[in-house]
């Protein structure tokens, strides 16, 4: 045991999103509707976390998930405090230098064609659902606290993905936050030990808000 004896799920079918607490959670909100995955809010010692799995492969889908997010954040009371965290599956233009080997476009090219998705924009690696949360005034953490010694290990695929090519490792899991909370983080990085690589499909994403609760 971790020591969380709380938690929430959105949804026990499909791929179900949930977090877990050492604190009660409170105002528990699930939205399927409108998303291909769905949306879990809830409300933890005065901080709300939205956590999303967008569409795994439409890039204007995942626009009008995070659209609906925004907008939902923006009901709030103001001042709220906010944390923005999950699977994204999609890509930030402060890693773009990091895919500019070109490898991810026919790879996604092929990809598409083959399953009928769509996640190049014209083309190209799609920024924009990104773009549009970080104009919204949310903060990357992970790319806010990066070193000068940095170097890109993305967070998907790992070693347990063995049947298929997945591509090159990009990444896809993303922890935002309000500036009343991304001011107070002291830390936050993409784990990728052995141990990690071998967990999940994805490599975990840890965050020290420095908050005394």
């Amino acid at each position: 045991s971790y020591g969380h004896a709380y938690s929430a799920l959105l949804k026990e079918e499909g791929f179900p999103t949930g977090i877990t607490s050492r604190y009660p959670i409170e105002d528990i909100q699930r939205f399927t509707e409108g998303f291909h995955h769905g949306l879990l809010r809830v409300r933890i010692q005065g901080i709300y976390f939205y956590v999303i799995h967008l569409h795994p492969s439409n890039w204007e889908t995942r626009k009008t998930e995070i659209h609906q997010i925004l907008e939902n954040i923006k009901e709030l009371p103001p001042d709220s405090k906010v944390i923005l965290v999950g699977d994204f599956n999609t890509f930030s233009p402060l890693d773009s230098v990091y895919y500019s080997h070109g490898r991810l476009e026919p790879f996604f090219n092929e990809l598409d064609l083959h399953y009928g998705g769509k996640n190049l924009n014209n083309g190209k690696l799609d920024y924009t659902v990104i773009q549009e949360v970080m104009d919204f005034g949310l903060i990357d953490l992970e790319a806010s606290l990066r070193p000068a010694s940095y170097k890109f290990s993305g967070s998907f695929p790992t070693q347990i993905e063995k049947e298929g090519e997945h591509g090159d490792r990009r990444r896809l899991d993303y922890v935002f936050a309000s500036g009343n909370l991304a001011k107070n983080v002291t830390k936050a990085k993409i784990i990728s030990s052995d141990t990690a690589l071998i967990l999940s499909d994805h490599l975990p994403v840890v965050v020290d808000l420095g908050t005394d609760f």
